[in-house]
């Protein structure tokens, strides 16, 4: 095993190995504390950036069919039922039904997730919403949607759950039963982090460069955050080892699966970044998962594409598939699109998105993540530079 993949599979393994890393949790705090800690040991100082917001307090999420009890998880922009929950007959999303049920896959698209969002969008059609993991994923786990309306909920309550119960469910469905869903949840003030550092660029009065990547979500996210993480740490590695012709800020946001409410804060406080910087180099998703990885990547322009041509064929590899370039990208790059900054992203699928499956080492090909590092390391020295 070389060093560099040695010293990945060290950075997933010890973030997996951290817990459930939802936002503003003392997981996602001590997360942080972690990531302060592997910034210094290079050498760098370290920013932590906290800020306030309202974390879900899960209560008693539940869904109950006959003597059938399935433990569920809320969607956390949704709203939320009183204690006793919502009783009623079952239909397809879209029907009249009180009780609205739907196999859903947490990698979203397709006409079934456009049911779902009209759904959401009209909560007057159902009293509430039952969403069932498809038998894609693995039983025993519910591969969460993300909370995209985090800061303005809305929709009927609805519960998420596993595909253990999936024939019962579909039986009583298809006979119109009545069921109860129960998703009793409150709100309490917490705290989230964002974790910055800078390497220092030889000439000051250039633009930055800014690489960026999530460092939050459902599960332990092995596969769909780690390899970020790990990557990001490989590059910062590298520039803090010579001195870059511009300023690299390097910027690690909680929130992700809250609708980027940390790159929010972080925007936010920054105003002119989105613009001024020289160009964003994103870490997103999935890029070294084991299990449907499939690496895209999304362009903001064609100057963007040729530089990072010239580090992929230097790293010597490919992308599955790349994205018309201009087009409004996946991930927290879109809050770039959406600014009119440049950018420069990765992204990929995974057999086990959202899934609390995704652990290390199984879901997680540590040779194409070190493959990416090795193109991110030399797309930033280009970008720097240049």
């Amino acid at each position: 095993m070389s060093r560099s993949v040695d010293r990945i599979a060290r950075i997933i393994a010890e973030y997996d190995a951290q817990g459930v890393h939802r936002t503003g949790t003392s997981v996602d705090l001590a997360s942080a504390a972690w990531m302060k800690s592997r910034i210094n040991e290079l050498g760098l100082p370290s920013e932590e950036d906290r800020f306030s917001f309202k974390r879900v307090a899960l209560g008693l999420n539940r869904f109950e069919l006959g003597d059938v009890s399935i433990e569920g998880v809320p969607m956390y922009d949704g709203t939320f039922t009183a204690p006793e929950g919502v009783a009623g007959w079952l239909g397809a999303i879209g029907s009249d039904a009180e009780i609205g049920v739907a196999e859903v896959n947490s990698r979203g698209g397709g006409a079934a997730f456009d049911t779902l969002n009209h759904a959401r969008q009209n909560p007057t059609k159902h009293r509430a919403i039952l969403l069932v993991t498809d038998a894609s994923f693995p039983p025993g786990g519910v591969a969460i949607l993300n909370a995209e309306h985090y800061t303005a909920p809305l929709g009927p309550p609805t519960l998420q759950i596993p595909n253990d119960h999936w024939p019962l469910i579909k039986l009583a469905l298809d006979a119109g039963s009545t069921g109860r869903l129960v998703a009793h949840n409150t709100y309490e003030p917490a705290q989230a982090v964002n974790i910055h550092c800078r390497v220092p660029g030889r000439d000051q009065a250039l633009a930055p460069v800014v690489i960026m990547t999530p460092r939050s979500g459902w599960w332990s996210c092995a596969s769909e955050r780690g390899g970020g993480i790990a990557v990001w740490f490989e590059v910062l590695r590298d520039l803090a080892s010579v001195a870059p012709g511009r300023d690299v800020i390097f910027t690690a946001n909680t929130g992700h699966e809250l609708g980027h409410i940390g790159l929010e804060h972080f925007l936010g406080a920054r105003k002119d970044l989105i613009r001024s910087a020289a160009i964003w180099l994103h870490l997103g998703a999935n890029f070294g998962a084991s299990r449907g990885g499939a690496p895209r990547l999304q362009y903001s322009d064609l100057e963007g594409k040729a530089v990072f041509a010239e580090a992929m064929a230097a790293a010597g590899i490919v992308p599955a598939a790349e994205a018309p370039v201009g087009q409004r990208p996946f991930g927290e790059s879109r809050n770039v699109f959406d600014g009119g900054g440049r950018f420069v992203s990765i992204v990929g699928g995974n057999d086990l998105f959202h899934h609390p499956d995704d652990i290390f080492p199984e879901a997680v090909d540590l040779e194409a993540t070190a493959g990416w590092a090795r193109a991110f390391v030399n797309a930033a020295r280009l970008f720097a530079d240049g």
